[in-house]
């Protein structure tokens, strides 16, 4: 999961919408960000580790010319310790200047790696699979260019080329030379894309971005989600241009985005996340109704922020108080897309404070979006024992996660999910509650699907095991699994090095 944005401006510079974009996206990465300008068919970059707020100064925002550029906000998908090398957008000059950058994940980078290095005779520097999708379009390109000479049906024919060779989730933003700005999104529409215009005396200025909050905060109309195989061209000049580009195409737009990735106030495909969450919560309510009568619930009470529109409707549907019981401190990282175990677990009780009176002598139904690792889960529940709770109930609106996820979330190694090979009690004796509910998949299928009756299918892989790409193997799972225990290994130990060094600072101080 990461951030995505770009804009072809008319009459400004785009350095500042740019900003405003990942700041508005910054929830789907905290790992790097970067920012790409183009004036004529000079590129500007700046791009580095950490949030938006603190990759870019008034200097660096300064330097950042042009109409036209692209953004991005990183999100480690394969557990890897922290590169600067792979801030994004990467760049190549040849046969075209090109930046890119993605959402998403490439199932089949080894074997394209191995193509590019043996038969296109080209470099991947990095462990990045967006460098490696950013040589295929460059080669794509300088196949399908007539004397180095590219126009918007030669683009899309090198588009053509990239879905023919990459397997996997992405939504790609790039920006060729002098030429305009290039977006697409895979042929089976797993992770997000939508553009949008606005109107100014010289014409449409157009944005391109992960989710549409990040137009609706910036004054641009959404025009409609990119269609899964599609890709759209804007050149310098601001004309738009589309074509299908995939020859098999089908729409599986990835549940976990309305679980928990995407901000409720975005609408993904025509579907309200915010609309989602809601029914969640009174289908989960309607289940605890009718299964779990036994239970005597005192108060609902949500863990913040993104399962309370769900726990909202659940109270409602059980006719139950519902309180704020958690305090969130905002200044604290999303602890589920945080590098390492030991670092997610240091950050939950900074990232969380509890309201004691809310869970004093009380039996609470503590309702979260999901249950991944367990870690946050456990202790939340702890958290709420040592307020005075008498009896700890955990609602999770999403199905139990028992699958590794492949196509660009951080949830790829079975043994770090709790609830692979547990039993729901097993479960709840590990985060320490006393009743665990979890949706039903096929109640939360029906919850998305209701809200835009229009979208029948959904990549559910890390709730069911069914890749929706034919493609995930068991070997390749244990691949990704092995390459995954190394960087988190790398990435603990980093994280441990780094707590001794600031210890030993404050010694000295």
């Amino acid at each position: 999961m990461c951030g995505i944005v770009g804009v072809v401006a008319k009459d400004s510079a785009v350095n500042q919408l740019l900003y405003d974009g990942l700041l508005v996206l910054q929830h789907r990465g905290q790992d790097a960000a970067g920012i790409v300008t183009a004036e004529g068919a000079t590129f500007h970059m700046h791009k580095g580790p950490g949030m938006v707020r603190d990759v870019f100064r008034t200097r660096n925002m300064r330097t950042l010319i042009g109409l036209s550029g692209i953004a991005h906000t990183r999100y480690p998908t394969a557990g890897s310790a922290w590169s600067a090398a792979e801030a994004q957008p990467f760049y190549v000059n040849s046969p075209f200047g090109i930046v890119l950058g993605h959402n998403g994940n490439l199932t089949n980078t080894e074997q394209l790696k191995n193509d590019l290095f043996r038969q296109d005779l080209r470099h991947v520097n990095t462990n990045s699979d967006s460098e490696v999708l950013l040589n295929v379009l460059a080669h794509e390109l300088q196949e399908t260019a007539t004397n180095y000479k590219l126009d918007p049906s030669t683009i899309f024919s090198a588009v053509s080329g990239v879905y023919r060779r990459c397997r996997g989730a992405y939504a790609v933003m790039a920006m060729i030379a002098g030429y305009g700005l290039l977006a697409f999104r895979d042929p089976y529409g797993i992770r997000p894309l939508i553009f949008g215009r606005a109107e100014t005396k010289g014409g449409y200025e157009y944005m391109v971005a992960s989710e549409s909050v990040a137009l609706d905060a910036l004054g641009f109309e959404p025009v409609r989600d990119v269609a899964p195989g599609e890709a759209i061209f804007i050149d310098q000049d601001g004309n738009f241009y589309s074509r299908q580009c995939a020859s098999a195409v089908s729409l599986n737009p990835c549940l976990f985005e309305f679980v928990y990735l995407a901000r409720p106030d975005s609408v993904i495909d025509g579907i309200s996340v915010y609309e989602t969450r809601l029914r969640m919560g009174e289908s989960l309510g309607e289940k605890i109704r009718q299964q779990y009568r036994h239970l005597d619930i005192d108060v609902v009470i949500p863990i913040p922020d993104s399962s309370r529109p769900a726990a909202m409707q659940l109270s409602k549907q059980l006719n139950l108080p519902y309180r704020e019981g958690f305090i969130k401190n905002r200044y604290i990282g999303r602890t589920f897309i945080m590098p390492g175990q030991s670092m997610r677990r240091r950050s939950v009780r900074q990232k969380l404070n509890s309201i004691a009176m809310e869970f004093r002598n009380k039996n609470v139904l503590l309702v979260d979006d999901s249950v991944v690792r367990g870690n946050t889960s456990r202790e939340i529940v702890q958290m709420a024992r040592e307020s005075g709770a008498r009896r700890v109930y955990f609602a999770s609106a999403a199905p139990p996660v028992r699958f590794p996820n492949v196509y660009g979330i951080d949830m790829p190694t079975r043994e770090e999910l709790i609830a692979a090979g547990r039993t729901e009690p097993e479960i709840a004796r590990e985060i320490g509650c006393d009743e665990l509910i979890y949706q039903d998949l096929d109640a939360l299928r029906s919850d998305v699907q209701s809200v835009n009756p229009k979208v029948s299918n959904f990549e559910d892989s890390c709730f069911s095991g069914v890749y929706v790409t034919g493609d995930v193997t068991q070997e390749y799972l244990d691949g990704v699994e092995a390459r995954r225990r190394d960087g988190a290994k790398m990435t603990d130990l980093g994280s441990a090095a780094s707590s001794q060094l600031d210890l030993g600072l404050e010694l000295v101080e």
